[in-house]
């Protein structure tokens, strides 16, 4: 949904709101709160990694410089792990990959415990060791059966919380690369997610077979604006560029493949402005990509790097003005905006956005100039 429509959005969800009771912790209100948030937020300590406990929401970062990573355990996806281990009602999972064997053991536990579990995921991945061990188990895994990708990593569990972000459910998305991963206590979120996963299992619609009929694009947590929208039928692309071009102050970004012409132009354009950009970008995906978007920025003066790791900087997020984070699963590229599924979250939160931050910095100093 592009920015012109919120305030239309924004009236329809207030005149509901009145007719029908809402979670004490989700609002919605007529006019947009100003972004500041400042909460104390706990450290949630692992060893492989990093984590805040911000009350309705928990987010993580995988660590793969830690000397540690390379054994493979007590990296963000224990957290899942464990959370999937209390689920008592249902665990949906889309996943592009799975290999970690934190995550296989939760969910044929789950399944044993009488939990419903399901998955979909990319076909390419489906035959590999884990999605197999899975399938011997008892669990159902769909896969989507054509040329775009299941692209999605996102955990629904008892439909009262969801998991999101970029990362993979794989030994390198855990380990090897850099990633993020959220958890979100919401039922208004967590109905966009059931959504999509249900057009997928249930529907068998993937990709551009998909329709744009996500049930609360705009919704409020705690006082916290989140836009939420699925790729390729929501017009992710319209949806990034129209919150970038409406940057004051700063721009930093972490992009494992960045090939969309129309996000790099307004990054130009409000650079030419005076906004400060940044970025960093996945080595392998720069070599690699025709029309990759590092040499525009370099060749422009922003401070661009490669990253110095020796696994993926699989990152799919933009910082704007210290206030605004967009993540999730949608590289900035014409795949993910045509043929793939995808999703993204746009958080209005200076807490979120801060410690993103310091993980964009955590990165950056790791990169090579």
């Amino acid at each position: 949904m592009k920015k012109q429509l919120l305030p239309f959005f924004l009236s329809l969800f207030l005149l509901l709101s009145a007719c029908q009771p809402t979670d004490p912790t989700e609002t919605v209100v007529a006019t947009l709160p100003p972004i500041e948030n400042n909460t104390e937020l706990e450290e949630i300590p692992l060893d492989i990694g990093y984590g805040v406990d911000g009350g309705w929401y928990e987010l993580y970062f995988t660590d793969p410089i830690n000397p540690q990573a390379d054994s493979l355990r007590g990296g963000p996806d224990l957290r899942l792990a464990a959370a999937i281990d209390e689920a008592r009602l249902s665990v949906d999972m889309a996943a592009y990959s799975i290999s970690l064997w934190s995550i296989r053991d939760a969910l044929i536990n789950a399944l044993h415990r009488g939990v419903t579990v399901r998955i979909v995921m990319e076909s390419s991945n489906r035959d590999r060791d884990v999605p197999q061990e899975l399938i011997d188990a008892g669990i159902s895994i769909i896969g989507d059966r054509r040329e775009g990708l299941m692209h999605d990593k996102f955990v629904i569990i008892d439909r009262s919380e969801v998991w999101l972000g970029s990362m993979n459910f794989t030994i390198g998305g855990g380990y090897k690369d850099n990633n993020n991963l959220l958890r979100i206590y919401s039922q208004k979120l967590v109905e966009n997610y059931q959504k999509e996963f249900d057009e997928m299992f249930v529907d068998d619609h993937f990709g551009p077979d998909t329709v744009s009929d996500t049930p609360n694009s705009v919704l409020f947590v705690n006082g916290t604006m989140l836009e939420n929208y699925f790729s390729p039928d929501d017009g992710v692309s319209d949806v990034i560029v129209d919150l970038l071009s409406d940057a004051q102050e700063s721009i930093y970004f972490m992009a494992y493949s960045f090939t969309s012409d129309s996000i790099s132009e307004v990054i130009q354009a409000r650079a030419a402005e005076g906004v400060t950009v940044a970025g960093v970008m996945d080595y392998s995906q720069m070599k690699s990509n025709k029309g990759g978007e590092y040499d525009t920025f370099a060749q422009a003066g922003y401070d661009v790097r490669t990253d110095g790791i020796k696994g993926l900087m699989h990152h799919k997020v933009f910082i704007i003005d210290e206030q605004i984070v967009i993540t999730g699963s949608y590289n900035f590229s014409r795949s993910a905006e045509e043929r793939n599924d995808e999703n993204i979250l746009v958080i209005y939160n200076t807490d979120i956005a801060q410690a993103f931050l310091k993980e964009f910095e955590r990165v950056q100093a790791e990169a090579i100039d």
